[in-house]
């Protein structure tokens, strides 16, 4: 972290927050490009100053996230995982129903019980179908783990970095104070807004493709498509009952009558 620190005064360290608005401009660009994909982003913060942050901007921009205590292998092994998902829910739809009334008092504390800890785990990832495409983390040094698991499994991490943290363990750094509960509000808060930007040029995009798709199928309907008809003409002719469209109808020609001569005067006088 060296070359983010700006100095040191009373032994604590300063960050250099030219370095942090420069970097974090890039990081919020990138997060903006992977919503505009249509991709999704984790959030995740397990710490106290971040827990309320993070499920509330994760929440705004309506993507998942972890705050209460991030599970080992949530990336890594994936399968098991949505059992305890789908556990989850089937607890739910039993409460809904009211299939938990119906039994025991003893059996239903129990399962109340085992609903509320899958529910503190997993609420933010509930409907999280597949592995996330970006993760945003704060303070990758308390989330070591996550950050291990989502570099085993391919998936890029941007995360605030305080000075005791090693920012070759991230791919997009953020230098800053990942303690300070004004500090995580900011950053969360921005990295919220570059999802919910992202994501509505995303809609825009789709609304385009739709929109193309439609006029490119109305203007296929109004083509008539040309059909070569030279092989049914000539097999016709050699039938004999094909008609050329040009040809005349026959009419039958009458003989013209010859004009009666005329009587001839100049033999009619010499005959007087």
């Amino acid at each position: 972290m060296k070359e983010y620190i700006f100095g040191e005064r009373n032994g604590i360290h300063i960050i250099d927050l030219q370095k942090t608005l420069k970097l974090f401009r890039e990081a919020a660009r990138f997060v903006s490009e992977q919503s505009s994909n249509g991709k999704t982003i984790l959030f995740l913060g397990t710490k106290r100053q971040a827990q309320e942050a993070i499920a509330e901007e994760a929440n705004r921009c309506g993507m998942f996230y972890v705050n209460h205590r991030w599970l080992g292998g949530t990336l890594t092994n994936w399968a098991t995982l949505q059992k305890s998902i789908k556990r989850l829910k089937t607890l739910k739809a039993m409460t809904e129903d009211g299939r938990m009334a119906q039994l025991s008092k003893k059996e239903a504390a129990r399962l109340d019980r085992e609903m509320k800890h899958l529910k503190q785990n997993l609420s933010g990832v509930e409907n999280m179908s597949a592995l996330p495409d970006a993760m945003f983390v704060i303070d990758s040094n308390a989330e070591a783990i996550a950050v291990r698991e989502a570099r085993r499994m391919g998936v890029p991490v941007v995360s605030i970095v305080d000075t005791n943290c090693d920012p070759d363990q991230v791919d997009w750094v953020v230098p800053g104070n990942d303690d300070a509960l004004r500090a995580i509000k900011l950053f969360t808060s921005k990295i919220s807004d570059a999802v919910i930007e992202g994501r509505h040029a995303y809609e825009r995009s789709q609304i385009a493709q739709e929109k193309a798709a439609t006029d490119a199928a109305a203007g296929a309907e109004d083509v008539v498509e040309y059909q070569d008809t030279s092989k049914y003409e000539s097999y016709e002719k050699q039938e004999g009952d094909f008609v050329e469209p040009t040809a005349e109808p026959f009419a039958e020609t009458v003989p013209e009558s010859e004009p009666e001569p005329e009587p001839n005067n100049s033999v009619k006088g010499a005959a007087e």
